[in-house]
Formats: structure tokens, sequence, C-alpha cells
């Protein structure tokens, strides 16, 4: 089965084609972050606009690196959410009329779902059941992963997810946008032992967080602080290190209650390389495997959604002809549902499989 990836759930477009034979054939990948940076952060109609005018010719264009055509499609996936709900309804519907012209099967994915099974992609996957850390922009969480649809959540940011946090301090440090990596490369030159910022809730039981106390208290130590850009550099460091810091110790709790043997860490800040060092050298400690998606899979990509798609088709989910995006969407509602639709309401006699 081939099956068309369609990503649009923010301020990247991402196509690709991925095949339960021969694994992913093509990926394209077009990013907005010039356009926003003017504004310091994404403006959502800038976006959805920018998807409409994108969407076609990169799915033109990944058809032609992987030498095929529409015909060779045997099923689309789209991201349906969460994200912004404009940009959302772009690739949606795009996905959607596609799978009813040709005669396929669709399906909706969610995003979260997508980035957690993104490590999949590399060439020794790991294996289900196994403890995920998911770290983005609007997500912290951290879930029990027993199979494709079946999620436990054991824990969540209450208030500010680790991505905004981070973009957040790199607007109190005048870096500009996006922040994350910013911070990331600020944070390389700084002193350790110069700041000491507070590794929040990690002094109470639990595997929840909160990341809003921390960007109180970076602002803070901003404001009283030199203006110099070694002091910069110091602050990101404190920032980082207390975030890391936090991550371990929550895992770390989250593998001995769990039993887990393997830790799978994915999102858009699972790129940091301050975060894969600590979480790499607790899961050597304890003996446990620890698992990334490869670099450009991190961030937004259309290869994660196909290859979610695929999954949630090769296990007989369709969606009607119907369709929807949600704006949020908690991931513990992502359970597999092999009987919504059946193949006739689905815009296809076609019964396919893996």
């Amino acid at each position: 089965m081939r099956v068309l990836g369609i990503e649009t759930s923010c301020d990247e477009t991402g196509i690709a084609l991925y095949s339960g034979g021969d694994g992913l054939l093509a990926h394209r990948l077009y990013s907005q972050i010039t356009m926003h940076q003017a504004f310091g952060g994404v403006v959502p109609e800038l976006a959805s606009r920018d998807h409409v005018q994108k969407l076609v010719p990169l799915i033109r264009a990944t058809l032609k690196d992987a030498n095929l055509t529409l015909a060779a499609v045997d099923g689309i996936a789209y991201t349906a959410g969460p994200g912004l709900i404009g940009a959302l309804l772009v690739g949606a519907m795009t996905g959607r009329t596609l799978a009813w012209a040709l005669g396929r099967p669709a399906i909706g994915v969610h995003h979260m779902e997508a980035h957690l099974l993104a490590p999949m992609l590399d060439a020794d996957p790991p294996a289900f059941p196994f403890l995920a850390l998911l770290v983005s922009g609007g997500h912290t969480l951290l879930i029990q992963v027993e199979g494709l649809g079946a999620y436990r959540l054991l824990g969540e940011s209450l208030d500010d997810a680790a991505g905004e946090a981070f973009d957040k301090t790199a607007k109190l440090l005048g870096l500009g946008y996006p922040g994350g990596p910013a911070v990331e490369r600020l944070a390389a030159s700084g002193r350790s032992d110069r700041f000491t910022f507070p590794r929040p809730m990690t002094d109470r039981p639990g595997l929840d967080f909160s990341f809003s106390g921390l960007k109180t208290y970076c602002a803070n130590t901003v404001r009283s602080a030199p203006a110099d850009t070694a002091t910069k550099a110091d602050i990101a460091r404190a920032f980082s290190d207390a975030v890391v810091d936090t991550f371990v110790i929550k895992c770390r709790r989250a593998i001995r209650a769990t039993g887990s043997q393997t830790l799978v860490v994915a999102g858009g800040v699972s790129s940091n390389q301050m975060l894969r060092a600590g979480l790499d050298a607790m899961g050597h400690a304890l003996n446990v495997r620890v698992c990334y998606p490869s670099l450009n899979f991190c961030t937004d990509n259309g290869a994660m959604i196909a290859y979610a798609g695929y999954l949630r088709l090769a296990a007989g989910q369709r969606e009607p002809l119907g369709f929807k995006v949600r704006a949020r969407w908690p991931l513990v509602d992502a359970v597999l549902e092999t009987d919504s639709c059946a193949p006739a309401a689905c815009g296809t006699g076609m019964l396919l499989s893996a």
C-alpha cells in the first residue's frame, strides 16, 4: 500500500509518500519561517493562505521524486488536528477531495500520534509497548503507549508547553523567532555555574509539568542582570539546564512507575541536543533504550503523517465522505476504530491490505 501524507497543521507544508513494502519513497517540506519572522510568531491567516499556494505544487513534486503518478497512490492521509483550524482545513479538504476523486480511502491523522510514531521511520525502530515523551511548541505529554491507538496519559503540562516556554524565553533575550533553536545555540556558549533556575514540580510526586513559573523566573533574571551577550548566554544555559533536568527527573519517575524498557522522545523540542544528552545519560544509567526521530523528522513533516496514516489504513480504519478537523484533540481520544466506515461509504470499492 502506498499512502500519500499531507501535513498542514501550522506553518510547514509537508508532503510524503510511504510504501508498506519499500518504506519512505519521497518527501518534501516547505517552511513558512521566513514569512512569519517579521511578526515574531505564526500568523494563522497567512499560514492558511500559504498552504493553499504550496500544497498542490508540493504534491506534484513529491510524486515526481518517487517517479509515480496519483493513480499509484492507494490511500491518502492528512492531519486532522490538533493545530490551526484554517491550516488544517486546507490539508484536509485537499486530501479528502483527492481520495474521493481517485476512489481511494482516506484517513485523518492525529498530529501528535504522528510525532509519536516518527521514530519508527528509523532503520532500527522501537517496538510497542513503550513510554513516550512528546515535547513541542503546543504540547508536553508523558504517554504510556501499548499499541496503535492505545494511549494512557501519565502527565502533561498544566500551563505552557516546553516549546512555548523556549519561544517566550527567546523573546525575553531578544533572539527572535523561532525561539527554541536560538536559545539552544546561545546556551551552548553559556556558563552553567552562574545562574541556577528552579526545576518546576520536581519537589512533589507526580508526572505533570509546569513551565510558566520557570518563564517568570527567567524574565525576572533578565530584568535584573546586565544586558551583555555573555549574560544572555548564561541565562539561556540556566534555562535550558532547568528544562532538561525537569524532563530527566520526570522521565526517570515514569520509567520506574511503568517498568518500561524503551523511552520514545518526539516532537520539535526532541531535536534539542542538550535534552538528548541528558536523556541518553539517564537511559544509560537505567539500562533503558531512548529513541528519537531523525533530526529532519522532529519538526512537522509529511513523512510522519504518511506513516501514521499507513498504519491506520492497514488496520482497516477509514474516514467517511464528510470530514472534520479539530483545533484541540486529546491524544488519548485517538483510538483505533476499524468499523468507522464501510468501504463503499468511504468512496472506494477496494479493500486494501498491508
